[in-house]
């Protein structure tokens, strides 16, 4: 008896452990054993089917089927389309060929040869490789293609957090303006001063508030279009085949503010600029103050490629030449000597002064209109002129640019010295890390492949703010009244009755007298 008590026990537990073991989920489906069966042979059960061996595994899988049928939706949700497709699918647009291009050959096009560009590229060590440069180019064809441009090149690509600027520099032709001129002289009429009229308004105004007598330090005017940094115009996008967008003009406010300034570019133009000091414009004004700044203290040619013209006279030796012209003499010089040597090569970009400007202006000249503050000021003293500020003039050689913490400015190279016959001359900017000129012959050409800032020697140092302003110092003339009490109070309102009546008393003894006259 107990042997067959134990082997009940034993049955027992091993059928609770099977029973365990059918209940366990499928980790794939989250169905169990135990319950499919139980389903399946209530399905037998209530069909009834012949040869239900031979059909057994096709009705457990009208099971499992039926199951996942209602877990299922028959809507499915639209893929979307990865940025690379889209991009991909913009960029195709520019393997399209028009049906007026068959007659371009003959017409002279402002249009670069970046295919030449990026094969010296290539040479020195930097680029932006074949297929990049191919889409490059293409899209320099459409920039050309949608703009009146009689020059164009590419001026290079500078790299952001969120996504990159393809930066091409161009030169609207003789007497094509641009879009957006009368746009920015609108804008600029906004800051400027009221007319009389509404200033006649706010005079009537009584205001017994005192007034400030700080009068702001002028601005400095910027310069006009096709001069100083504004002499190019210049056009950025994201990738080939997305949309130019032309970057506007720049002010000096701008360029001495992006100097005392460090920020990354994030890749997207209508960015506000958070720093200190505080930047005066989007990352579109700050892109254009960098592009000014690299152009400035980047942009060479070999030595005496370009000259000045014979017609210019002793007017622009004053005030500084801001013009040259190739020179059609030029043979080229010899790339070992190039690469040796830093006096041949030569800045063909005017330096950009501290005032921000390429060109100095006196902001101490009164307009020649303006009489009656010539008037005011008689018998003030004369301010002292200030010295007028000039930097270095076009065409001066490498050699004579400043070092910072002892960084040498420049580092030359040739491209290959086991076929130095074939070589060519490189040069990198060591200010500018990024910026890189080649030179072969008579060809040459400047790129900038960079983040956009400036070599700041071995620690940076942020602008320190401002101390607080001191508070206004305290007296009797703005120190304010203790209030009365009630019997002061009351003592004023009894002085003014007495007052009063007295007042009203010598009123009519004086009535009185008129009377007795007039009798």
């Amino acid at each position: 008896m107990e042997s067959e008590g134990a082997l009940n026990n034993q049955r027992e537990l091993t059928s609770i452990c099977f029973k365990a073991f059918m209940l366990k989920n499928s980790t794939k489906s989250n169905l169990n054993l135990y319950d499919h069966f139980a389903r399946v042979l209530t399905k037998v059960m209530d069909e009834r089917p012949e040869n239900v061996v031979d059909v057994i595994e096709d009705m457990s899988r009208e099971v499992k089927r039926g199951l996942l049928m209602d877990k299922q939706s028959t809507l499915r949700d639209i893929p979307l389309a990865p940025a690379a497709q889209l991009l991909a699918e913009q960029q195709r647009l520019l393997f399209s060929r028009g049906g007026g291009d068959d007659g371009d050959q003959e017409v002279e096009t402002p249009l670069p040869n970046v295919s030449e560009v990026g094969f010296f590229l290539e040479q020195a060590g930097v680029g932006l490789g074949r297929e990049e440069m191919l889409r490059v180019f293409l899209a320099l064809k459409q920039l050309v293609d949608s703009q009146p441009l009689a020059r164009c090149r590419l001026w290079g690509k500078i790299l952001g957090t969120e996504g990159n600027y393809l930066v091409a520099e161009g030169e609207y032709r003789d007497g094509e303006e641009e879009e957006g001129i009368n746009e920015e002289t609108a804008e600029d009429a906004e800051g400027e001063p009221r007319d009389d009229d509404e200033e006649a308004e706010v005079v009537e105004v009584i205001d017994t508030l005192p007034r400030s007598t700080f009068k702001p330090p002028p601005v400095v005017p910027k310069e006009d279009n096709r001069t100083g940094v504004n002499k190019f115009t210049y056009f950025v996008c994201r990738e080939p085949g997305l949309p130019w967008m032309r970057l506007p003009t720049v002010t000096p406010t701008q360029i001495t503010a992006a100097r005392n300034i460090r920020k990354f570019f994030t890749g997207r133009l209508d960015t506000p600029i958070v720093s200190y000091p505080p930047f005066p414009g989007n990352e579109a004004n700050y892109l254009r103050a960098q592009i000014a700044r690299i152009s400035a203290g980047t942009q060479v040619s070999p030595l005496g490629f370009y000259q000045f013209g014979e017609e210019e006279g002793e007017e622009e030796e004053e005030g500084g030449r801001d013009s040259f012209e190739e020179n059609p003499d030029f043979e080229g010089i010899p790339v070992p000597e190039m690469a040796e040597s830093l006096s041949t090569w030569v800045h063909h970009v005017q330096h950009i002064l501290q005032q921000g400007r390429c060109v100095w202006v006196n902001l101490a000249e009164k307009p020649e209109d303006d009489f009656e503050e010539e008037a005011d000021e008689e018998g003030k003293e004369e301010a002292d002129e200030p010295e007028p500020e000039v930097g270095p003039p076009l065409l001066t050689p490498l050699s004579e640019d400043a070092e910072i913490t002892t960084t040498p400015p420049w580092s030359s190279k040739m491209s290959s010295t086991l076929i130095s016959q074939f070589a060519i001359a490189v040069l990198r900017s060591n200010l500018w890390p990024g910026a890189y000129a080649y030179a072969s012959g008579k060809k040459f050409e400047n790129i900038y492949f960079g983040w956009g800032l400036k070599f700041a020697g071995e620690v940076y140092t942020p602008t320190v703010p401002s101390m607080p302003q001191r508070e206004y110092t305290s007296g009797p003339e703005i120190t304010e009244a203790l209030d009365s009490s009630l019997e002061e109070e009351q003592a004023l309102k009894a002085a003014l009755e007495e007052q009063k009546a007295a007042q009203d008393e010598t009123a009519g003894l004086g009535g009185d007298e008129e009377e007795e006259d007039d009798d």
